[in-house]
């Protein structure tokens, strides 16, 4: 099976980055909101889950400006359990209605693609966001790079 090629509602858009700009694009986005913004990172997010063939990073747009990002891979392919993690939307574009369409994008493909269900370690501040789109917290608080993140498991369909 194989991913949508895009979502696109209104001028709201996701799809999977398709060359090296979109890459780079993607990457910026991360960088502004997780190094510059949030300061969750030294100098940089990029980990070796970005060098991995199976790892899928999404690029989300508004009016076709690129203006957030999520990352996906599977985690078991035995299990079917797939990651979702670096969902970024840049500040000013936080109430454009990117997030949610980034993570519908993000289970839709992971679910075309085999998946049986995605984990999430998302900052607490953002728990009752994921649950609205019918996710559920999995465990206790955990500290991840010095912030609180809870872990979040959603079912997928193919």
């Amino acid at each position: 099976m194989t991913a949508p090629s895009g979502v696109s509602a209104g001028p709201v858009s996701c799809r999977l980055a398709g060359d090296a700009a979109e890459l780079a694009a993607h990457h910026r986005i991360r960088f502004e909101v997780f190094v510059r913004e949030q300061a969750i990172f030294d100098e940089s997010d990029v980990d070796a889950q970005d060098a991995r063939p199976d790892v899928l990073h999404v690029l989300g747009l508004h009016n076709g400006v690129p203006a957030g990002a999520v990352r996906l891979y599977p985690l078991d392919a035995s299990t079917g359990t797939w990651q979702g993690d670096r969902l970024a939307v840049l500040p000013g574009y936080r109430t454009s209605g990117l997030g949610a369409p980034l993570v519908a994008f993000a289970v839709e493909t992971a679910g075309r693609r085999g998946g049986g269900r995605m984990l999430a370690h998302v900052q607490l501040a953002n728990e009752r966001f994921f649950e609205r789109l019918g996710w559920a917290r999995r465990g206790d608080v955990e500290e991840y790079v010095g912030r609180p993140h809870v872990l979040m498991e959603i079912g997928l369909t193919g």
